[in-house]
């Protein structure tokens, strides 16, 4: 890092050049995963698959994404392991192939299971380093970091028009060298970390007043509730990423490359959002935040499925931008509650993110292949209305929110 920035990084606490780095190595990371369920349509067609394989090609990605990082979390709290960034994008390089590659529903599943291990690896250690250069803007960095996944997640439908549905499944292994490129960047985010280590250790972390007066029952009690609401927010969010495209192609009879640019439309919402819920809860307490992106995005999601083609892709923007800003004033306020177990947070609360929405994609799959895509529709609106429970978090910021 230059002098500058050494400069600008004593002056404020945050290190917003690594900052940067992490964030798009985050956007390139969840681009390339992205493009997965954006060729559900063309993997559908090709391999005769039903909806509810559909839902186990997702079920077992964000499985294999989910069940390891808790685990890696924790690991890494007590063992950092700076260059692990890059050995998880290698993961992703190796899964990609294989994708583009598979001639079996079978195969799809062992690619999208090494992609996930990819995923695994990168999330928790990432968010420690975010943490790390976050200074006194905990909220502000973590949405930085995030707001590069959503924004790759974004850009994988755009990608999937341009590239993979013209040339066709084999086309998603130019998307390796994507996957080679962020493992590079990451490399120098691994040599900054490893020279921040000694300072790591020497750093004696305690909670803060309101987190100290809690007892371990509240405690778990609020983590129960933070679940919760992960819960209603990626099994909402699994049904939109999974079937948006679906759901507007046999309401509104409207093209796959069509369908994929209205998925773009929600996703970009997502990525600008989760940058406005890092700041407002940063500025007016994560718990409000919280508790407006959850609960405040119930009226739009129950409109949704009865309205015509243009209010539902209005809806859809609004929905994207307000339950977004919820992840990282999650992450966050978990990591106040368990201060210097930011990995293992991370890792949970990741985790939690992943499996939760395989395990929705594939009970919606399974539903819609019962039902219909607009009774699945018509079911995952209300999931939002359980973010009125977050009022029974204990408010452990205080009053005095900083109004710079």
């Amino acid at each position: 890092m230059s002098m500058k920035n050494e400069s600008v990084a004593r002056q404020s606490g945050t290190v917003f050049s690594i900052l940067v780095i992490i964030s798009l190595a985050h956007l390139l990371n969840d681009m390339m995963q992205s493009v997965i369920p954006s060729i559900y349509p063309l993997l559908k067609e090709k391999y005769a698959l039903t909806f509810g394989q559909i839902g186990v090609i997702t079920l077992v990605f964000q499985m294999a994404s989910s069940l390891l990082q808790p685990f890696i979390g924790q690991y890494a709290d007590k063992h950092p392991q700076p260059y692990s960034l890059s050995i998880g994008m290698l993961f992703t390089l190796v899964g990609l192939l294989l994708v583009a590659f598979a001639g079996s529903f079978a195969w799809i599943l062992v690619a999208v299971c090494v992609i996930g291990c990819g995923s695994s690896i990168f999330h928790p250690e990432a968010t420690r380093i975010a943490q790390l250069a976050a200074g006194q803007r905990a909220g502000l960095a973590q949405s930085i970091f995030q707001v590069g996944g959503n924004g790759g997640s974004a850009i994988g439908p755009l990608l999937a028009v341009a590239v993979i549905i013209p040339f066709g499944q084999s086309a998603i292994g130019a998307f390796a060298l994507v996957a080679l490129v962020a493992s590079l960047m990451l490399h120098k985010v691994g040599t900054w970390y490893k020279g921040r280590l000694q300072e790591i250790k020497k750093k004696v972390v305690v909670p803060n007043a309101a987190v100290a007066a809690l007892s371990q029952k509240q405690i778990h009690w609020a983590f129960f509730i933070l679940i919760v609401l992960i819960f209603s927010k990626y099994f909402y969010l699994s049904c939109m990423t999974s079937y948006f495209t679906f759901f507007l192609i046999d309401k509104f009879g409207i093209s796959i490359s069509a369908s994929q640019l209205c998925l773009f439309a929600f996703l970009a919402a997502v990525a600008i959002g989760t940058v406005i819920g890092g700041f407002l809860g940063d500025r007016y307490g994560r718990k409000y935040v919280i508790w407006c992106s959850i609960f405040g995005a119930a009226p739009f999601t129950l409109l949704l499925p009865y309205v015509n083609f243009t209010l539902t892709i209005i809806l859809a923007i609004i929905i994207g931008l307000v339950i977004s800003s919820a992840f990282s004033a999650i992450v966050v306020y978990a990591t106040e509650l368990k201060p210097g177990k930011v990995g293992m947070v991370a890792g949970v609360f990741f985790g939690l993110m992943f499996g939760l929405g395989g395990i929705g994609s594939a009970f919606f799959g399974w539903l819609a292949d019962r039902t219909s895509i607009m009774f699945i529709f018509q079911v995952s609106t209300l999931l939002p209305l359980l973010g009125v429970i977050t009022g029974f978090l204990p408010d452990i910021e205080g009053k005095g929110r900083r109004k710079k």
